[in-house]
């Protein structure tokens, strides 16, 4: 998982090559994900790369984070699990007041 990264603040125009071209710079990209709104399809602003190997993850972020992309000041670290979230308040009861 070491070799997973998060990018944050990315520009809305950025596009999964942009990204794969500007990491290529560590060394080699395996994949390139830009997360998007499910029902607009429009970028959120973040997404996710993965290197080929802990060493060149490591050296994207030392090359990258807080660094100009595009015009903005990315956030690249290493990417956590992603958490699980239960939906609604927790209430079984439908929500209802009783």
């Amino acid at each position: 998982m070491e070799n997973k990264l998060y990018v944050g603040n990315l520009p809305y125009a950025a596009t999964e090559e942009d990204l794969k071209e500007h990491f290529s710079k560590a060394g080699t990209v395996t994949s390139v994900a830009l997360i998007k709104d499910r029902v607009t399809g429009r970028a959120k602003g973040f997404g996710f790369v993965e290197m080929s190997s802990a060493e060149e993850a490591q050296k994207a972020i030392s090359l990258f984070h807080g660094q100009d992309f595009m015009g903005r000041s990315i956030t690249v670290n290493v990417a956590r699990p992603r958490e699980e979230h239960s939906r609604g308040s927790g209430d079984r009861r439908g929500g209802r007041n009783y």
